[in-house]
């Protein structure tokens, strides 16, 4: 959550990142009021409380008719303060559910609009030039299925739409590309660590993703745990009610999980083949940080990723997101976009996201600063997101002859292959 000393000092900050998000800017004056009601309720309460210790003393000293009238206002006293204690309470709640409402501040710069609004900071690569190659691309789950590594029909038969084997080839390109991806986080000095998949609400509420994101969220209601859709979220909870030591900071952690997504509302040709399905691995980058080498930090992150991008020989551009295209934690975001020749497109492969101080307050991880206890801040980032990665592999690199070049980096995880080949069925 914000600071909420930041509505009374610059509530018009607020406003305006509200208003660039594209939200109601009204909020801020429903919070304003319920703080000023809040506050209202707690000097009442702490007056009458007051009152209330300061009779009990003189009660003790009194005698005759005085101490009877004093133990009658005692007695009024202590439901004056039970009543006023409640409505502190309820004052205290209903400003906290209006702070939890408010998305992370944006950070200067961040370009304005929506989804489409974003902003291509650089492309690196050349598509290839598959007509003058004197060939047809296929898409992704052609290529998938001749070399018997993709199989969507089994996947739908076991478990629904939008979910998958992969298979021989398909499942050793998953692992080889996940031993990839930890190698580098490691030469980086993340710590590689493996988080449960499902978490408490408070998780879950704490990483800003039972607000606009909850429509995409599956729980299990019997045991009211959530299924994480990235290990963004078990990674943000680790340090959970904490005090980090200052020393140790920045803390980063490499998490590989399965992630689990409803993709409500998507169609069309991106739920062909494993583009956007509703579970998937992922390894993903977490950043425990001092607030004011956040956005050092974020840097690090997009370099990290373009590094793997770049390891696998594959075009992309890199785009800043636009202010309504923000997620409720991240108050700047970056994505690396790589080229499907199927859709003769640049898809996104990778984010980045500098959720500032927002998601700590919400999980109460501080660390202790020169002036004391502090939030941190928290930053993440996706290094590989499996399916995609894999399509962006298989369709980049697809041969006329049918087989599909391992790129160099790739190959001592595949026992030193150069190629997948095509599988007779």
């Amino acid at each position: 959550m914000i600071d909420p000393k930041l509505l009374r000092t610059d509530p018009d900050r607020v406003r305006d990142s509200l208003r660039a998000r594209g939200e109601d800017a009204s909020l801020v004056d429903e919070l304003l009021a319920a703080d000023e009601q809040r506050r209202a309720a707690i000097a009442g309460y702490e007056a009458r409380r007051a009152e209330q210790k300061g009779l009990g003393k003189e009660v003790a000293r009194a005698q005759g008719e005085e101490k009877a009238a004093l133990l009658s206002r005692t007695r009024e006293l202590a439901a004056e303060v039970k009543s006023l204690q409640a409505q502190s309470d309820q004052a205290g709640a209903r400003f906290d559910e209006l702070l939890a409402r408010v998305p992370n501040l944006l950070l200067p710069d961040v370009p304005p609009g929506g989804e489409d609004d974003y902003v291509v900071l650089e492309t690196v690569g050349t598509p290839r030039d598959f007509t003058a190659e004197g060939f047809e691309p296929q898409d992704h789950l052609e290529i998938g299925q001749r070399l018997a590594a993709i199989d969507t029909e089994r996947g739908a038969k076991v478990s629904g739409s939008r979910f998958y084997f992969l298979t021989g080839q398909g499942a050793e390109l998953e692992m080889a590309l996940v031993n990839l991806a930890m190698a580098k986080a490691l030469s980086w000095g993340f710590t590689p660590v493996l988080p449960p998949a499902l978490v408490k609400p408070s998780a879950m509420e704490g990483t800003g993703f039972l607000g606009q994101a909850a429509q995409d969220v599956y729980r299990l209601e019997a045991d009211d745990l959530y299924l994480v859709g990235t290990a963004e979220v078990p990674l943000a909870a680790y340090h959970s009610e904490e005090i980090l030591d200052v020393d140790r900071l920045p803390l980063r952690y490499a998490g590989y999980s399965p992630s689990f997504r409803r993709e409500a509302g998507s169609y069309g040709k991106d739920t062909r083949g494993i583009f956007r399905v509703h579970w998937f691995d992922k390894v993903e980058m977490f950043v425990f940080c001092a607030p004011e080498d956040a956005e050092a930090q974020h840097r690090a992150l997009l370099g990290f990723e373009r590094e793997f991008i770049e390891a696998l020989e594959l075009p992309y551009q890199v785009l800043e997101l636009a202010a309504g295209d923000l997620g409720m934690s991240a108050a700047r975001k970056y994505d690396c976009y790589a080229w499907f020749p199927s859709q003769q497109r640049y898809r996104e492969v990778t984010s980045t996201s500098n959720c500032t101080d927002f998601q700590a307050r919400r999980l109460n991880i501080r660390a202790r600063f020169e002036g004391g206890t502090a939030p941190v801040a928290t930053l993440n980032g996706t290094l590989c997101a499996v399916p995609r990665t894999i399509i962006a592999l298989l369709e980049n690199h697809q041969q006329a002859d049918g087989t599909v070049r391992v790129p160099e980096a790739l190959r001592p995880y595949l026992g030193g292959r150069e190629l997948l080949t095509p599988v007779a069925r």
